[in-house]
């Protein structure tokens, strides 16, 4: 059983490393936000690996004392058969002492290696979770950078090309106005040159 979490993890822990070599091939923010969400599931589903790891050690730990318990009543039990003699006692009470011995003594190696086992996953438990941190901090990074990508063409647009363009445009608008106000100015001066003229013939056919 500890092996087939042990295998799990490291395939888990093989595709982060992959998601994190491969990122930079790819549309930095679409695909880091991909990779992030796909690694945060398999980190969380590893925790649950690692949780169940320490539980069966746990178990382990139970059998072991439980064995032990068993052990130390059947060998009292066999020194009190071998005073009484009885050699059927004897021989139940000496295989009882033999076969929890193996148990302990299968328990002992089982837990030494569950534990270091269990070290190892949560090295590389924690590992995978800094990986994780690191792919948050470049995607920050990677969302400030398009920020002043998207800022300096903005920019650019109006102190450049399209600036150039409008201040044209408006210096054309302005002329237009310009020539405007001058047609009225004039229209309306020979609006008055035509009023005093006809004002001087009325006056002149009024004195003939």
């Amino acid at each position: 059983m500890t092996n087939i979490f042990k295998r799990f993890f490291t395939t888990v822990e093989a595709e982060v490393n992959f998601a994190l070599d491969k990122k930079e091939s790819k549309n930095p923010a679409v695909m880091l936000t991909k990779y992030l969400h796909d690694a945060e599931k398999q980190v969380t589903a590893t925790g649950k690996l690692l949780a169940r790891q320490a539980q069966l050690k746990s178990k382990l730990e139970q059998e072991l004392a439980t064995a032990t318990t068993m052990l130390t009543k059947r060998e009292a039990q066999l020194k009190l058969a071998e005073q009484s003699d009885e050699q059927d006692l004897i021989a139940f009470a000496a295989q009882e002492v033999s076969i929890y011995q193996n148990r302990k003594a299968t328990l002992e190696d089982s837990i030494t290696l569950t534990a270091s086992q269990y070290l190892d996953m949560e090295r590389r438990y924690e590992e995978m979770k800094h990986k994780i941190k690191d792919m948050r901090v470049r995607q920050l990074q990677l969302m400030g950078k398009e920020n002043v990508t998207r800022a300096n063409h903005t920019m650019n647009n109006i102190l450049q090309g399209k600036a150039d363009s409008a201040l044209q445009n408006f210096e054309s608008a302005e002329r237009y106005i310009d020539n405007l106000a001058v047609d009225i100015t004039a229209g309306q001066q020979e609006s008055m040159y035509e009023y005093r003229l006809a004002k001087l013939q009325q006056q002149s056919e009024k004195v003939l």
